[in-house]
């Protein structure tokens, strides 16, 4: 199982929310800035960065010069999600030399767009988030709702090509008690999906109960900036 460090951005700085609530945010300034946090995550021994770009995702600007900067400065497989809305904006991230891109109400709204971009980076340089409350599947940064349970939403996409989905249970979100671990093991039970688990996890223990479940990864936010435990000793007890 890939353990994933996440990096959320807004105004240039890391942040984190709990429950993808704007008002929740909090800052991590002792950690120092983005760049220095990355190479942070690499140095303990990270296979991939997480970066979610919460500005763009509220429609309040974008931190693409600092999505940028990590690119250039840390040789390592980047995923990319947060209000990306069109081809050219997915593309121009691409341009960046970034390798995935996440994309939820994109995909929901123009499929074509997931299409092209497969066709242009590699199937797998599109991974659908399936950001889910209630039982539902949510866009518009976790703002609307849409018709979709998890599981109908994961059959449709599948059904369309799609083989990788982020999975967030969003009341867990950034409240450390442990993930959603009937949605997950939901999820892995659907036939060719590959799924990236994130939301609540707060122990190593927790990412020990993922990898029992099956998914091909996890991503490890708040628990990391919290001191809950180090990336190192994670990657040391599940021997990735």
């Amino acid at each position: 199982m890939q353990l994933i460090p996440a990096i959320d951005l807004m105004n240039s700085k890391i942040v984190r929310l709990s429950q993808g609530v704007a008002e929740s945010v909090k800052v991590y300034e002792q950690f120092g800035g983005p760049v220095e946090v990355a190479k942070r995550w690499r140095d303990e021994g990270a296979g991939k960065l997480h970066l979610i770009d919460l500005d763009a995702a509220f429609g309040q600007g974008n931190n693409h010069s600092i999505i940028t900067e990590i690119a250039k400065n840390i040789r390592l497989p980047i995923q990319v999600g947060g209000g990306i809305r069109s081809f050219e904006v997915a593309e121009a991230l691409f341009s960046t030399g970034v390798t995935q891109v996440m994309l939820g109400s994109l995909a929901f709204k123009d499929f074509s767009v997931v299409t092209r971009l497969q066709d242009k980076f590699g199937k797998d340089s599109v991974i659908v988030a399936l950001d889910n409350k209630n039982g539902w599947v949510m866009i518009d940064g976790w703002r609307t709702a849409t018709n979709l349970t998890l599981s109908v939403a994961l059959d449709k996409f599948i059904s369309l090509g799609v083989r990788r989905f982020l999975v967030t249970s969003i009341d867990n979100d950034g409240l450390l008690d442990g993930p959603d671990l009937e949605a997950f093991k939901d999820a892995v039970n659907c036939s060719g999906a590959k799924i990236l688990a994130a939301g609540g996890i707060g122990s190593i223990d927790d990412l020990v109960n993922l990898s029992k479940i099956g998914v091909e990864g996890a991503v490890i936010g708040k628990a990391l900036y919290e001191g809950r435990f180090t990336l190192k000793q994670a990657i040391q007890k599940l021997g990735v």
